[in-house]
């Protein structure tokens, strides 16, 4: 059976069954999911679907993760959607020497720059809204979005990706509330770690987490590698006392009342007894907020630093609910969550079909 045209928003995204010469333009609506009986037209520039109507998939994040998944649909030729909340983590790189083909380097804004202009060859321009809840809705999924304007919306699909990501838990520096998202303070020295090397490098942080960054740095950059508390107490066990010994890390516990920001970094401390403390460059490993909440709330599980599981195909323990980047427990690199990406894309549209468990 032919499926049923249908009108999706300018800034939603859909898949498209006939192929121009050199691209796939994701503009054509498709209301069934059986691909050879589909029919497509261009879509109207209205809403992201009708009431009634669901897409194969909703990707929800629009940061490198979320639009590989996005590319790999449109060329799949799914019917899909894409919301950004604008909040990639990718956005406050300096600059990443460790992404294939960016030997020279490349800043985070020039990472969402390109893949977006990617993701455009396809017409794929993500709904600028929040996703505010996420529930199950018959053999799906109904999305809540909030726009920019204040004005709500309401998607509904069969399949969802989150890619929402994670945000840095910030370092209580004076006057300094967002060191990190301004690139003043480093997240990442397997990203960037390899060009400080032999240098002054701080890590600020507590107990195992701190020590466990500060010694990678120690044993693969520099050996002059300081760990900070800001004045809270490092809680290092004997056995953790041993390794930072073994490994020469300075330990400062001292808070810090004030800074000398300049060109662009923190270029001294000033701690409450007086001394100034001078560094090249400075990590912060106070961890990560990961964005679960839409699928904590539909139940699925979570480690214990508060990541996804999933199985080998991106699929968290909610049939039908995928994850990549971020969110999902593992290493987080943006070549790693492009790759989970990739794989969770793949496995939707080959399974798009298929019903989900407990589906008759």
């Amino acid at each position: 059976m032919p499926g049923r045209l249908t009108q999706l928003g300018a800034s939603s995204t859909v898949g498209r069954a006939s192929h121009s010469r050199h691209n796939v333009r994701a503009v054509i609506a498709f209301q069934c999911c059986t691909r050879t009986a589909c029919r497509g037209t261009e879509a109207k520039t209205d809403a992201m679907n009708h009431a009634g109507d669901r897409l194969d998939a909703l990707v929800i994040g629009g940061g490198p993760a979320g639009l590989t998944a996005a590319i790999y649909l449109a060329r799949f030729g799914r019917r899909f959607g894409v919301i950004d909340a604008d909040e990639s983590r990718a956005a406050s790189i300096p600059e990443s020497h460790n992404i294939p083909f960016f030997g020279d380097g490349i800043p985070g804004s020039s990472i969402l720059a390109r893949i977006r202009g990617h993701a455009g060859q396809y017409d794929i321009s993500p709904l600028a809204a929040s996703v505010t809840s996420l529930v199950r809705e018959g053999t799906g999924f109904l999305a809540e979005a909030r726009m920019k304007d204040g004005g709500t919306r309401s998607i509904s699909a069969r399949r969802i990706l989150l890619a929402t990501g994670s945000r840095d838990i910030e370092p209580r520096l004076p006057d300094l509330p967002d060191a990190v998202r301004r690139g003043l303070v480093r997240y990442c020295p397997i990203c960037d770690g390899f060009e400080s090397r032999d240098r002054r490098i701080a890590v600020i942080g507590h107990g195992a987490r701190g020590l466990a960054e500060a010694t990678f740095i120690a044993r693969t950059y520099s050996n002059d590698v300081s760990l900070l508390s800001l004045g809270e107490r490092l809680q290092l066990s004997p056995e953790d006392l041993k390794l930072a010994k073994r490994h020469g890390i300075c330990l400062v516990e001292d808070a810090v009342v004030g800074l000398d920001v300049r060109d662009g970094r923190i270029a001294a401390m000033h701690t409450g007894g007086g001394t100034e403390l001078r560094f090249d460059l400075l990590y912060s490993a106070l961890g990560l907020h990961y964005r679960t909440e839409l699928a904590a709330g539909l139940g699925a599980h979570l480690d214990d630093s508060g990541s996804l599981t999933v199985d080998e195909h991106g699929m968290t323990s909610v049939s039908g609910l995928y994850a990549a980047g971020d969110i999902v427990r593992g290493l987080d690199q943006i070549v790693v969550g492009m790759g989970q990406a990739a794989i969770a894309a793949t496995h939707i549209h080959n399974h798009c079909e298929l019903p989900l468990d407990g589906e008759v």
